[in-house]
């Protein structure tokens, strides 16, 4: 067997070591994604570098790379609290956040890669506390839902936003009430339903009474005037003048003057 020169096999090791370093100072980072540098030599994590963006990097191999994800992400939280009068209230929920893009830096030295679980979590679990105490379970199972949502919300973002992550938007998917006191305001919403159809039905037949009170009302009335406008005179010219239509019409064939009352003729005799 041929041994190797003697320079090659340092040659050799030298290409081995090369390919080590090139493969430590390369990093790739993904769509979504930023990078925090540490550096090893240094004072670890300069929270005002800004962060390294999607793509390839070259960093010297002694120090390295700590990826986040900068897109929008959901923690999903369950969590039990307290109503107004002291009721156990289970509200499933759902929070949309992401981290400062610009603050990656500060936000590792101060929180680290678990943000989410040291600092997200217990603002929304202290936030629900505090706003659900504000009401009671009927208001938490109907009307008061959205602004109770929304004002979660504002808490939560009072908290986290000073610690460098931003709080896109808070859903609250379920609220689960012990039981009995959700069959009760099932049966009061029940009873106020039907109350507002009862109302309404009143409201309407009123309206149609009311209706049928000026239509009669209004002939009344047309009937008075008519009544008062109508003389004597007036109804011995109009019954001359049908006694002369009907005069002329060929079924008639007696004409008997002046026998009707108010001395209206009368005709006799039909075919």
């Amino acid at each position: 067997m041929e041994r190797l020169p003697k320079i090659g096999l340092p040659i050799i090791i030298g290409i081995i070591i090369l390919v080590i370093i090139l493969a430590k100072s390369t990093v790739t980072i993904d769509s979504g994604h930023a990078g925090v540098l540490y550096e090893t030599l240094g004072d670890g994590v300069d929270p005002e570098k800004g962060p390294m963006g999607p793509g390839f990097h070259l960093v010297a191999p002694w120090n390295r790379v700590i990826d986040y994800e900068t897109r929008q992400q959901e923690m999903p939280e369950k969590m039990s609290v307290l109503s107004s009068n002291g009721l156990d209230i289970k509200l499933d929920a759902s929070v949309l956040y992401e981290p400062e893009y610009a603050n990656l830096g500060k936000l590792h030295n101060q929180k680290g890669l678990e943000y989410s679980s040291r600092v997200l979590q217990p603002a929304i679990r202290s936030a629900a506390r505090s706003v659900v105490g504000r009401y009671t379970p009927e208001q938490l199972y109907s009307s008061k839902r959205d602004a109770i949502q929304d004002e979660i919300l504002e808490e939560t973002k009072k908290i986290v936003e000073p610690q460098y992550i931003q709080i896109n938007d808070i859903l609250i998917r379920d609220v689960t009430l012990p039981p009995t006191i959700k069959q009760a305001i099932e049966r009061k919403l029940k009873q106020e339903q039907e109350s507002l159809e009862y109302e309404f039905r009143l409201v309407t037949a009123e309206k149609e009474a009311q209706k049928v009170r000026i239509e009669a009302q209004g002939k009344a009335d047309a009937n008075r005037i008519l009544s008062a406008s109508l003389t004597d005179k007036i109804l011995q010219d109009k019954g001359v003048d049908a006694t002369m239509k009907l005069a002329e019409s060929p079924n008639a064939k007696v004409i008997v003057i002046g026998s009707g009352d108010s001395g209206l003729p009368i005709i006799l005799g039909n075919n």
